[in-house]
């Protein structure tokens, strides 16, 4: 009913129009444009390839570096951002390194028993015992590990953290890995049975305990 409250309601309205056009103008102009590279029915290789892998860690270094220009609060949390990037990247290369060292350790063990127990077992021809039997196809455990290792080996040396794809790994060799230990989990009942046999047999337990001594 007041002359004039008409016309500045409506100076309101134009003003809180104005305002949010200016800031989807803004917005427009600040946000990045993601354009898709990815095309229909591409789904990539198994194996990286040298660029894939240098594109790869630039995005990532990318996403770890904090943006120029940003208000206080956003810089102080792209620098969190930035620190829990680096404390999970660290944490990777750690556990990387510890499977690599695992996986050393347990075949320098199983050489050991190839060499100071199966070998010499198998040179001295003792009747009744099943060396074969015994240790199933631990030869061949062995030599997956082996190949194991060197793809890990191949996939780290001389490779930045951030290009270390060891998930590859494990699905190149995922096959050899499951029939191997499909052999060796099979018979391990009816080696462990055998064992107990022998060492109830005071020929045969010397025998074994011999290979023991060796070993230590």
């Amino acid at each position: 009913d007041c002359p004039g409250k008409e016309g500045v309601g409506g100076r309101r309205r134009n003003l809180a129009l104005l305002r949010d056009k200016l800031y989807m103008g803004q917005r427009r102009k600040t946000e990045p444009v993601v354009e898709s590279t990815t095309t229909a029915g591409d789904h990539g290789t198994l194996r990286r390839s040298q660029s894939d892998r240098t594109e790869y860690s630039q995005k990532l270094q990318e996403k770890m570096a904090p943006q120029a220009g940003s208000s206080s609060p956003a810089t102080l949390l792209q620098e969190d951002e930035g620190q829990v990037s680096r404390r999970m990247m660290a944490k990777r290369v750690k556990i990387i390194a510890e499977l690599m060292q695992t996986e050393k350790d347990y075949i320098s063990d199983l050489d050991l028993c190839i060499k100071e127990v199966i070998q010499p077992l198998r040179n001295k021809q003792i009747a009744r015992f099943d060396v074969d039997g015994l240790f199933s196809n631990i030869e061949l455990v062995h030599q997956v590990s082996a190949k194991l290792l060197s793809l890990l080996e191949e996939a780290t040396t001389d490779v930045e953290p951030p290009m270390q794809i060891i998930g590859e790994v494990f699905l190149q060799i995922k096959g050899p890995l499951e029939d191997t230990y499909k052999i060796y989990c099979y018979r391990h009942d009816d080696a462990h049975t055998m064992l107990e046999s022998y060492e109830k047999d005071e020929e045969l337990k010397q025998h074994l305990r011999h290979c023991v001594q060796s070993l230590k």
